[in-house]
């Protein structure tokens, strides 16, 4: 009986040994680096001072949620310098990938450069870096979309018809990129009387055109890089009595309303939500080990009543 006793006692001995062999400091299934509720993304967006980054920003939000990572959304109020010491903070809390929407594409390279010294991916959003590495860039095209714009206004005022261009915050790859499109399609068509930026800005959009319409009372239309300026402008026209066309560029709340309305001529909307979902998609699939295209468009669509 005492040798019945004894086996008993060493095989629970043995059992107890055996289910306490994990190492000191081993997690459990599922808490290992690379699930992804352990990835740590940080997000330098320009400003949130603008309904189209705020959307982007809700896009990347829900995505992270869904995707279980942990995302820091950081406002660098459109100040580049800010911007930088933003992507700073966020290299030393150690995070694991950073997205970066530039407030000027040649101010932040040395930002991205200093995560990349740092170890920490980088990726792009909306608005593109003109150095540094990055592991891949999400945003609608650009150029493609002011293209869109131009032959619009085009086909709404008629060839050699009197325009101003309104220009986004200088330095950023979208306000060259739709820049550039909207020119392509414009010159040798259309009559540019006047270009000016407004910084992306609704207030200065406002402004701007104000001052514009006392040195060229007959214009026809006007594009501008984003919404913000537009309605901006369409207030400054409306409040001259004038009948000018007015396109703007991300199809924001506002300015789809004002499409609805018969009020602004169109808008072009490159689905800030999208991008937002895509850049945080992106970020985890890189963390993951997985293959990330250099370069994800976003679909573009004209908005028009």
């Amino acid at each position: 009986m005492k040798k019945v006793k004894l086996a008993l006692i060493m095989a629970i001995i043995l059992v107890l040994a055996a289910c306490s062999t994990e190492a000191p400091g081993t997690k459990k299934d599922g808490e290992s680096k690379g699930g992804e509720g352990d990835y740590k993304i940080g997000f330098s967006i320009s400003t949130l001072n603008n309904p189209f980054f705020v959307t982007l920003s809700e896009g990347a939000k829900a995505q992270a949620k869904e995707m279980g990572a942990n995302l820091t959304v950081i406002d660098a109020q459109d100040d580049a310098a800010k911007q930088a010491s933003d992507v700073e903070d966020l290299i030393q809390q150690g995070v694991d990938l950073i997205l970066i929407n530039p407030t000027d594409s040649s101010a932040v390279v040395a930002a991205v450069e200093s995560a990349n010294s740092a170890g920490i991916p980088v990726i792009t959003v909306d608005r593109s870096s003109e150095g540094g590495d990055v592991v891949s860039h999400i945003a609608s095209d650009n150029k493609a979309g002011g293209e869109l714009a131009g032959q619009y206004l085009v086909d709404l005022v008629g060839e050699g018809a009197k325009v101003v261009e309104l220009e986004g915050i200088a330095g950023s790859s979208a306000a060259r990129d739709r820049g550039t499109g909207f020119n392509e399609i414009a010159n040798g068509k259309l009559d540019i009387v006047a270009k000016q930026t407004a910084n992306f800005n609704r207030a200065e959009g406002l402004t701007v055109m104000e001052n514009i319409l006392q040195a060229n009372p007959d214009i026809k239309g006007v594009f501008t890089h984003n919404d913000e300026m537009a309605l901006g402008a369409l207030e400054a026209i409306e409040a001259a009595g004038k009948d000018v066309k007015v396109v703007g560029f991300d199809a924001t709340d506002d300015a789809v309303k004002s499409v609805e309305a018969g009020k602004l001529a169109g808008t072009v909307a490159q689905k800030p939500e999208l991008i937002g979902e895509k850049a945080v998609e992106a970020a985890v699939q890189s963390l993951k080990g997985e293959t990330v295209e250099t370069s994800i468009p976003v679909e573009l669509e004209l908005i028009k009543k």
